[in-house]
């Protein structure tokens, strides 16, 4: 039986689509992959890091503690910052009488309620290492008094044998 003209045309065209195979380049992925593995390696290995304001100089330590997830009180030559806000100035704190600061003190039993997910009830003190031991002092009674006695003092740091 001879095909007709319309026959053969169509199942030459079918014959062709046939031969195509389809692939899938896998060299890109792999790149894609490989990428995104460093990417979660490096991110997962990171230690958590305190963020510094620019004009706190903290102090240099050789300690091996990693910081712990806390309130951070940041003290400048100007303010005292809880978690960024400005709480009270650095002279009407030094100027105040007694062991402690009172603003201070309300915006850490206000932030004791409003942070769940704080690790343990602990303050990080960011201070430079210019401010007086009066501050200090007096920004640690504040805390402890407020319901914080985990006190940590955020420092540089580095190693033992740049000391010398």
């Amino acid at each position: 039986m001879k095909k007709t003209r319309r026959a053969r045309r169509m199942r030459k065209r079918h014959n062709r689509g046939a031969q195509r195979h389809a692939t899938l380049n896998m060299i890109s992925l792999m790149d894609i992959f490989t990428i995104l593995v460093f990417f979660l390696l490096v991110n997962a290995t990171s230690d958590e890091v305190l963020p510094s304001p620019r004009q706190i100089l903290l102090p240099d330590s050789v300690s091996e503690q990693t910081p712990t997830r806390n309130l951070v009180i940041a003290v400048d030559a100007h303010d005292i910052r809880l978690q960024g806000n400005i709480i009270a100035s650095v002279s009407s704190a030094l100027q105040t009488p007694g062991t402690t600061i009172s603003a201070l003190d309300q915006a850490l039993r206000s932030a004791a309620q409003q942070v769940k997910d704080l690790q343990e009830k602990g303050v990080t003190i960011m201070g430079d290492r210019e401010i007086p031991y009066a501050l200090l002092k007096k920004i640690m009674m504040t805390c402890a008094r407020a319901g914080y006695p985990d006190l940590s003092l955020a420092v540089n740091q580095k190693t033992a044998e740049n000391d010398s």
